[in-house]
C-alpha cells in the first residue's frame, strides 16, 4: 500500500465507477509521451511534475511522464526501461524520504532491468528532504520535491 501524504489534501469528485475501476498491478500507465526525459514517480508528485512540464515545455524539454501506479509488482513489462531507451535520461521522484521509493524504482530500472546501458547522463532520484516532513502546506513545499526543483533538475540533466 503506497500513502501519499499530498493526497490527504487533494479535493477531488467521486468517480462513478468506483466499484468497477481497477489498476493493473505491475504495468504503468504513460501519463505523457516525451523524447528528452523520462520522469517516473506516483501518487501525489504526479501533480507537481506535471505542473512543472508546463514550464519545461516553454523551455523545449520534452519529458515522458510515467506513472509506476505499483511498486510490487514494478513494472513487469519493463515500460520504464522502453521509455529510457528513447530519452537516455531519467530522473525519479517520490514524496518519501531520501532512500524510500525513489531508492526502490531507481534499483528495479538500473540494476534489475540493466538500465544503465542506455544512459547518456547520470541518472537523478528528487525526494523529500532528510528530516520530518513539515505537514503544514508551506513546510510540505520545502521538505518535499516542489515544481521549482523538478524544473531545475530537470533543466540540469538535459544541460549535460
Amino acid at each position: 500500500m503506497i500513502e501519499s501524504l499530498n493526497g490527504y489534501r487533494l479535493k477531488e469528485r467521486q468517480p462513478q465507477n468506483l466499484k468497477d475501476f481497477t489498476v493493473p498491478l505491475g504495468i504503468p500507465e504513460v501519463l505523457h509521451s516525451g523524447s528528452d526525459i523520462t520522469i517516473v514517480s506516483y501518487g501525489s508528485t504526479l501533480r507537481i511534475i506535471e505542473e512543472a512540464m508546463e514550464t519545461l515545455e516553454q523551455m523545449n524539454i520534452s519529458c515522458e511522464l510515467i506513472d509506476v501506479q505499483t511498486l510490487l509488482p514494478f513494472d513487469i513489462h519493463h515500460a520504464i526501461l522502453e521509455s529510457l531507451k528513447k530519452t537516455n535520461r531519467i530522473l525519479f521522484v517520490d514524496e518519501d524520504v531520501p532512500g524510500g521509493g525513489t531508492a526502490y524504482m531507481f534499483q528495479q530500472v538500473m540494476e534489475v532491468q540493466g538500465g544503465y546501458r542506455w544512459l547518456d547522463v547520470a541518472p537523478r532520484t528528487l525526494a523529500a528532504q532528510a528530516h520530518r516532513p513539515a505537514y503544514g502546506t508551506d513546510g510540505d513545499y520545502f521538505s518535499k520535491p516542489n515544481v521549482e526543483d523538478v524544473v531545475k533538475l530537470v533543466a540540469d540533466m538535459i544541460r549535460e
